[in-house]
């Protein structure tokens, strides 16, 4: 019992530089969030690559890493708190399958588009995921059920970066642009619900329009979280079938099985039956955004700016067109066959 107590003071005391950088750059984000306006995840990447030296080599390299890969998957798991099936069934089926159909395409697309560019088959899927699903959230847990390599860790942190910038772009220019085309606030809520990448800037493009779009918007956008622990059940199985039939199961770079969405969704079906009280259903909220910004930090801290340059303008291509798609493929879903 003294052994394992001793063992595991020293794993702490081995970790705690690295979580208290990471820590420290979250609250740094958080604060220039509050107090300047911006998004908090791309606050968090921009402070933490300028902290890159740390994760070469010294006492933070491992909290940085755990903080990278096990704090990650806690802070997706715990999502599971802010949706519950009851918003989704107030929804009605027409924005349901609208979800459904353009989360699938766009991943699909973004397989397809990313072969066209010249790019990988898992960055593709991991930008689909992200464009057609939460943004940064979904880039982080779909980047944990790819196999784990460092190209994977690169890509993720591009994907990040970008659905995060082409988000804001959103929040500000869709509300406009939807409005153009003559929808209630019903309309445009599903629209932007449906369309903009990150949880915030929905809520942010929401509401400006009007409290009746936003309450749509945010539930739309919730039943896209809802879509992600399936995504990345099915990439995880697809990955690991693909490994053991190949004969690599034991390669380093396989995806491990991921129980943070089996955990996601299990949160997701606890959290509908009411049983959670609101105070611990907060906690587990704000316990989940800080440890993703946390994650996003340690990221951060990992990237090299060498690295990110050198991968070029078939990455932002590949991205970019697939935010395209979804909007379009929405808009022309909600005019001529849902026509709200």
């Amino acid at each position: 019992m003294t052994l394992n107590i001793r063992k595991l003071s020293d794993q702490a005391a081995t970790l705690l530089p690295g979580l208290l950088l990471c820590f420290t750059i979250a609250g740094a984000a958080g604060f220039l969030s509050d107090h300047y306006g911006g998004p908090v995840m791309l606050f968090a990447l921009l402070l933490g690559i300028a902290f890159h030296f740390l994760s070469q080599e010294g006492p933070c390299v491992q909290g940085i890493e755990f903080t990278a890969r096990k704090l990650l998957r806690i802070g997706v798991a715990l999502l599971g708190a802010r949706v519950t099936l009851q918003q989704i069934q107030s929804l009605g089926i027409g924005p349901v399958l609208l979800v459904i159909f353009c989360v699938s395409a766009t991943i699909l697309f973004g397989w397809i588009i990313a072969k066209l560019l010249g790019r990988s088959r898992d960055f593709g899927l991991l930008t689909g995921g992200a464009v057609a699903i939460c943004g940064a959230s979904a880039a982080l847990a779909i980047s944990s059920a790819l196999p784990q390599t460092r190209e994977a860790e690169r890509d993720t942190l591009f994907t990040v970066i970008a659905v995060t910038t082409l988000s804001t772009i959103a929040m500000i220019s869709y509300p406009i642009v939807f409005g153009l085309f003559g929808f209630s606030d019903v309309g445009i809520g599903i629209l932007l619900g449906a369309t903009i990448h990150d949880v915030a800037q929905v809520v942010g493009a929401g509401y400006a329009v009007s409290d009746e779009a936003g309450d749509i918007a945010t539930y739309v956008k919730l039943l896209r979280v809802a879509m992600l622990p399936i995504v990345v059940l099915i990439l995880a199985f697809a990955y690991g079938y693909a490994a053991k039939k190949n004969g690599t199961a034991a390669n380093s770079g396989k995806a491990s099985f991921p129980w943070f969405a089996v955990a996601f969704a299990a949160l997701l079906l606890v959290n509908s039956t009411g049983v959670i009280p609101p105070v611990v259903q907060e906690g587990l909220q704000v316990s989940s955004r800080w440890l993703l910004i946390a994650a996003i930090s340690a990221l951060g801290v990992k990237t090299s700016l060498r690295a990110m340059a050198a991968l070029g303008p078939r990455h932002i291509g590949v991205i970019v067109a697939e935010t395209i798609f979804l909007a379009a493929m929405a808009l022309g879903i909600t005019l001529f066959v849902l026509q709200i």
